[in-house]
């Protein structure tokens, strides 16, 4: 056994490896840089989108705003309007008053003057 001669040994076929992405082989910084690009750009993209959503929101802000001051000025209203029922249903009464006085058929005693 010792003496035999080897048979042919198989070829072994390599396989190669993909070649890893290029930020593998890139230095740090480039990545750093390359990160900070695509912010930068998703940034100047979206920045009116994100604008006409804040100008969005604030108008609704305001239209709240504009609204609590109607809301306002119509509790100061009806405070007026119960004062005024207040005072009208008084003059109700006084007029009730003078009309029951009105309507009395009452004779008022006159004087004789001069006859004794």
């Amino acid at each position: 056994m010792l003496l035999q001669t080897p048979t042919s040994i198989p070829d072994i076929q390599i396989h190669e490896f993909p070649s890893p992405p290029f930020w593998v082989t890139m230095p740090p910084e480039a990545v750093t840089l390359m990160v900070l690009g695509v912010v930068a750009g998703v940034v100047i993209i979206t920045w009116p989108l994100i604008r006409a959503l804040a100008k969005r929101l604030e108008g609704r802000q305001g239209a709240d705003a504009i609204a609590l001051a109607e809301v306002e000025q119509l509790r100061v209203r009806m405070a007026e309007l119960e004062q005024l029922s207040h005072r009208m249903a008084d003059l109700e009464e006084r007029l009730d008053f003078a009309e029951r006085l009105l309507s009395q058929n009452r004779e008022v005693p006159r004087l004789e003057g001069g006859r004794n």
